[in-house]
């Protein structure tokens, strides 16, 4: 059967009537809200986005946990918080990504966050650098629950890889993936599905097809190619790739601009949440210092701050004029469904 078929197949697995029913609510609502451009709001989240760590071991000049930048605290989520939010919303939540910023894996509860949210039948994904996949936490992790696993992988040499992910070491990811896919097989599992994730950037994109042969020959079941998010392209033209159907960014007389028109809307504020490490609800991955802090969930329920007069009146600020908010001037996502 084809990979992605099948993980299609399994998040499908995770559908109740509620969790259909609310999904259905909160589309419903959301285009409503576009046409009254009234911040309608019905449901509870089917995406919830929490940070097992700010803490990472590479120092990726385009990430916040990379360059030890965040104005916000850093720190590891512990289980008794984390365990209170997934009592409060599983009934409604479909997929959880436990990722947010920093290297999920040096959370050494990372796996038990993983095999909750598996007991509640939630479709869990993550994020990782693949610099800890040794066997035995290969095999842990194949055998934890977890349904997707993204690994970062931005060149097909030492070199090439290094120059954005500084501090790496290319030939862990490669033997941290072999490991993973190895003991896949063994336990005769279909999950996780493994993806390489490839950012394209303007001293890699030569190696697409390089990276394509070699994720065929490894065997993992899907590879991505993704465009890069650069803060600085505004005066700065280094990390964007010479091809514009690999880059967020168009080259203009005036400079570099955003692909993306920013368009007053956002399914992501109607859909999902992040929550941080210490229990902070944000309104999205591109809100990284937490700047737009709608409440504390170690404090208060989610769903009260979820339908709180703070997260209200940023639903109905991206309705007015999203360009006006900082996080989304640089957002090329959010407007489409099922995103």
């Amino acid at each position: 059967m084809n990979r992605n078929l099948t993980d299609v197949q399994n998040m499908l697995s995770k559908l109740t009537g509620r969790r259909v029913s609310n999904m259905v609510s909160l589309y419903l609502s959301y285009q409503l809200a576009k046409i009254t451009k009234k911040p309608l709001h019905w449901g509870m989240p089917f995406s919830l986005e929490i940070e097992p760590t700010t803490s990472c071991n590479l120092r990726c000049p385009q990430c916040p946990s990379g360059l030890r930048e965040f104005s916000r605290n850093t720190g590891m989520l512990d289980f008794p918080l984390y365990k209170k939010v997934i009592d409060e919303v599983h009934e409604d939540l479909v997929y959880l990504i436990l990722y947010f910023q920093g290297e999920p894996f040096l959370n050494k509860k990372f796996l038990d966050f993983v095999r909750y949210a598996a007991s509640k039948n939630i479709y869990t994904a993550t994020s990782s650098n693949a610099h800890y996949f040794t066997d035995e936490m290969a095999k842990a992790t194949i055998e934890s629950g977890l349904d997707r696993l993204i690994i970062s992988i931005d060149g097909t040499t030492q070199e090439t890889y290094g120059k954005y992910r500084i501090g790496g070491n290319l030939e862990k990811v490669m033997e941290g993936t072999q490991n993973l896919v190895k003991w896949k097989k063994k336990l005769g599992r279909t999950t996780p599905h493994i993806i390489w994730q490839f950012i394209a950037f303007r001293h890699n994109e030569h190696q697409i097809p390089e990276i394509k042969r070699l994720a065929r020959e490894i065997g993992v079941d899907e590879l991505g190619i993704k465009t890069a998010q650069i803060y600085d392209y505004q005066t700065s033209d280094e990390f964007i790739p010479t091809n514009e159907e690999l880059s967020r960014y168009k080259k203009t007389e005036e400079g570099y601009q955003i692909k993306n028109k920013l368009l007053n809307q956002c399914w992501r504020l109607w859909k999902g949440s992040v929550i941080t490490w210490d229990g902070l609800v944000v309104p999205c991955c591109f809100d990284k210092d937490a700047t737009h802090r709608f409440g504390d969930v170690s404090t208060e329920t989610f769903e009260k701050v979820w339908t709180n007069e703070r997260y209200k009146g940023f639903r109905q600020a991206i309705l007015k004029s999203r360009k006006e908010i900082d996080i989304c001037t640089n957002c090329t996502e959010g407007t489409k469904i099922w995103s």
